[in-house]
């Protein structure tokens, strides 16, 4: 386990702020490939899209503001499903995320 018990010591600074940096670096590198995902998704199936058109619906997704979607684009079914399921994905990898990165200031607080 990487945080100690509560009948331990605390940890000391200096090890507190490793354990917020390590997981806001691994909260990014986890957020940076939730983004590929959406970008190269909505790439793949939307193929009106370009890059940057794909980048800001996946970010806009990602961060829970919602698509932006031309209305005269006609989607296809496998781009509505893809879209569908990239934002409860989404959903998720950002809530987890928070998690991960509150986690150490957390365990400070109520230790």
């Amino acid at each position: 386990m990487q945080y100690e018990h509560k009948r331990q010591a605390l940890a000391s600074k200096k090890i507190f702020y490793q354990r917020v940096w390590k997981n806001a670096f691994v909260s990014f590198i986890f957020l940076t490939v939730c983004l590929l995902i959406g970008v190269v998704g909505y790439k793949v199936t939307i193929q009106e899209f370009s890059w940057y058109d794909s980048l800001l619906n996946a970010s806009m997704i990602l961060s829970g503001m919602g698509p932006i979607i031309d209305p005269a684009i006609q989607l296809s079914n496998t781009a509505k499903v893809f879209a569908s399921l990239y934002a409860l994905f989404s959903g998720v990898a950002f809530i987890s995320t928070i998690g991960l990165i509150i986690a150490p200031i957390a365990h400070r607080f109520f230790s």
